[in-house]
């Protein structure tokens, strides 16, 4: 079977390239999130409340570890199949996440598989990021999974490809002690197509991550999942307990057009229909105000809704802006997710 992903991969590669990059990682269910212990949550007053904690984004150093913006999406994904490790021409080496993101004083990362694409089955090379990670002091969260093909696509042998091809990542989240995997719910046809499609592959993925004891959470990334009905209803037809959600702040744009988004979903009314599936909260940034407000979104609004849901657990800076340097914008986004949680 592995030979036929491998043939597979590249066709199903720039249908999820188009999705997974439209708009651009502790242990256990939801429930087991709230128990952060007493020592983790004293560790540090500005990083933790009884209810929430903050965690890092690998995707906020996107450019420091590609070395630069991706100008390029389609020879982006070429090179991804093709040579991966030469995609990384930036400054920071992903192997080091756990010590940067310590430096910030956080202590919970999300990985993104694309800075790892050469290493899914490099056993040696995940003994020393675990490594790395005890001497950080640092904790996987989970692992944001891209370029492994739709899960709601209308090809039943690319869709069974697709589960398979995130199995690995799946294993390499069990042994890092992560809780979940995120996914993306693409494919192609109408939204009750895709929906159906999606579920199918979503309960074959999540039977897989039951028996590793790992969440696999879809986030509103672009297309139909961007619809908080259309996923909420998604969750609802998978009705598995290890299949849920990561809402994502920022991420409600259905439809691209040449010069932006043609039709937003309202961020608002998307991450309360989408918070009873969370097992993750995802804090997108991208420009902030005088003041250190985000300016496309609301985080107090929007947290009051994340803790109304019932959730308790981390929010994850992902932090996309141009304006400021990508150190600055983690800086930022940290400083209005603490000012926050103390106002809840």
């Amino acid at each position: 079977m592995k030979k036929k992903n491998q043939i597979l991969l590249p066709k199903i590669l720039l249908m999820a390239t188009a999705t997974v990059f439209l708009l651009s990682c502790n242990t256990g269910s939801k429930s087991s999130e709230t128990s952060a212990s007493k020592e983790d949550q004293t560790e540090s007053n500005v990083e933790t409340t009884p209810d929430f904690q903050i965690s890092l984004a690998q995707w906020s150093l996107y450019r420091s570890f590609f070395g630069g913006a991706i100008q390029d999406w389609q020879e982006f994904g070429r090179m991804l199949m093709e040579s991966p490790d030469d995609l990384l021409k930036g400054e920071l080496d992903p192997v080091d996440f756990p010590a940067i993101a310590a430096g910030y004083g956080i202590h919970s990362i999300e990985l993104v598989n694309t800075f790892y694409f050469s290493k899914a089955y490099d056993q040696a090379y995940w003994n020393g990021f675990k490594q790395k990670c005890e001497e950080a002091g640092v904790t996987v969260g989970l692992i944001m999974c891209d370029a492994l093909g739709n899960l709601g696509d209308s090809d039943p042998e690319a869709r069974m490809a697709a589960v398979e091809n995130h199995h690995q990542w799946v294993d390499v989240a069990k042994f890092l002690g992560a809780h979940s995997i995120r996914v993306n719910a693409a494919g192609q046809g109408t939204p009750e197509e895709v929906a159906t499609n999606a579920v199918d592959g979503l309960s074959k993925l999540g039977e897989y991550g039951a028996s590793k004891g790992i969440n696999i959470i879809v986030e509103n990334h672009g297309g139909y999942s961007s619809d908080g009905k259309w996923l909420a209803g998604v969750m609802a037809k998978v009705g598995k307990d290890n299949v849920g959600t990561l809402p994502d702040f920022g991420n409600f744009c259905i439809e691209m057009g040449p010069e932006g988004c043609v039709n937003e979903y309202d961020r608002y009314q998307g991450i309360a229909e989408l918070m009873p599936y969370a097992k993750g909260v995802s804090a997108k940034s991208h420009e902030f105000d005088e003041n250190g407000n985000e300016v496309n979104s609301d985080f107090l609004r929007i947290m009051k809704i994340v803790k109304e849901s019932g959730f308790r657990g981390y929010v994850g800076i992902e932090y996309e802006g141009s304006q400021l340097s990508e150190d600055e914008g983690i800086k930022a986004t940290k400083a209005l997710l603490e000012k926050v949680f103390k106002e809840l």
